[in-house]
């Protein structure tokens, strides 16, 4: 895994807006499309915010890329709690997109688990069976989660399914969320998480012993495409 630590956020959110504008050009220029799954909460939000810039809007082929989504509430998509719809707000409302390229984690009329099936279906269809995203965006929250991968929940065993769903009893509330082998397939992954809240997570997950049951962004694993970008109060330093 390779890490950087950076002294202040804007300069993390310029990186991690670069390494996405970058990535982008390099798989339409080699496979005429960038597939990405997204990822919900406040540092990718700055990020979309930045991507919706002049910078960088008008540089990105918008049209070739296929939206995704790593995890979301089960709640509408006009709820203020929707991972999508803030990342409508913050960026897909903003540049010119392909409606039918973008598949958000969420469908009225159908249970979360059937869902997670069809969505999984989807993501099929776009990536074939081999299931091979062109970039991950992850973060971690101060338990050491990523995703909707939680600590100690049965979902952290899964090795088959690409996409599932379930009850998580502490948010009184079902989560959707992709699976760890299907991140762990992807060509890159981007997770970042700074600040002091998220010291002792990422602590244990870079030094300690493994125990994803506990620290399940453990999960993810260690190689050569996965990026974090952080700071140094989250690193201790």
């Amino acid at each position: 895994m390779n890490i950087r630590i950076f002294d202040d956020l804007d300069t993390l959110y310029t990186e991690a807006a670069d390494f996405f504008a970058d990535l982008s050009e390099k798989s339409i220029r080699e496979k005429g499309r960038f597939t990405v799954a997204l990822s919900g909460g406040s540092s990718p939000k700055a990020i979309f915010q930045l991507l919706a810039t002049e910078k960088y809007a008008g540089k990105i082929q918008w049209d070739k890329i296929y939206f995704f989504w790593v995890d979301e509430r089960w709640v509408p998509l006009n709820d203020e709690k929707s991972n999508a719809r803030m990342t409508f707000e913050t960026l897909l409302d903003r540049v010119p997109v392909c409606e039918d390229h973008i598949f958000p984690m969420y469908k009225a009329n159908i249970t979360p688990e059937k869902y997670a099936q069809e969505y999984e279906s989807y993501i099929r269809n776009v990536l074939g069976d081999e299931g091979v995203f062109d970039f991950i965006l992850l973060g971690m929250g101060d338990d050491g989660h990523t995703a909707s991968l939680f600590p100690g929940e049965e979902i952290l065993k899964e090795n088959e399914r690409w996409v599932d769903a379930y009850y998580l009893k502490p948010q009184e509330m079902h989560r959707i969320t992709l699976t760890a082998p299907v991140i762990n397939k992807a060509e890159n992954i981007l997770a970042v998480a700074f600040g002091e809240s998220k010291k002792h997570a990422l602590n244990e997950i870079l030094n300690g012993d493994y125990n994803p049951e506990l620290y399940p962004m453990q999960l993810i694993e260690k190689k050569e495409n996965f990026l974090f970008f952080t700071d140094h109060k989250a690193m201790g330093k």
